[in-house]
């Protein structure tokens, strides 16, 4: 029988249903108790995305929306595994991870973010990840210190 008629793929077309892992941070995989929370429930939906896609009976279709979850369950799975869960902060005398600290820049402008893990840092919502220009630069300072962010001057003026 030809290939032509049956319903196997070959191997070009399998593999194109099969993504790249997401890139792992080099840095360790800090997170807060929240965080840790939020990357055991991204396993959880990542398996059920799996779940779900292998009712499906065609094959080829089966792949393609298998791709995305299987990708994610690597990813998360993996950050769970290498998690370490670092306690809020007892003190507020200097930045540490899981601080949130406001800062004045020069221009009068206040900001406050939180310190936090990589996957859970997102700067529109007020977090930043701990390895990220502004929080390296802020880890360890106290109130009323004066950074050097871009050329610019920035005063550590609460940390909570």
């Amino acid at each position: 029988m030809s290939v032509a008629f049956t319903k196997e793929e070959s191997a070009e077309t399998a593999s194109e249903t099969q993504l790249p892992d997401r890139p792992i941070s080099p840095h360790p995989n800090l997170v807060t108790e929240e965080g840790f929370k939020a990357l055991e429930r991204e396993v959880q939906i990542a398996r059920e995305a799996c779940l779900a896609a292998n009712t499906i009976e065609d094959v080829n279709e089966k792949r393609r929306q298998l791709a995305i979850p299987m990708r994610d369950l690597r990813y998360f799975s993996e950050r769970v595994r290498t998690a370490q869960v670092i306690p809020a902060p007892i003190r507020h005398d200097t930045v540490s991870f899981g601080s949130t600290v406001t800062f004045e820049r020069e221009d009068g402008r206040v900001q406050t973010f939180r310190i936090v893990g990589e996957d859970e840092a997102d700067p529109k919502a007020g977090s930043i990840s701990h390895v990220s220009p502004v929080a390296v630069m802020l880890l360890g300072k106290g109130i009323g210190d004066v950074a050097s962010l871009n050329g610019s001057e920035i005063e550590i003026i609460a940390i909570a």
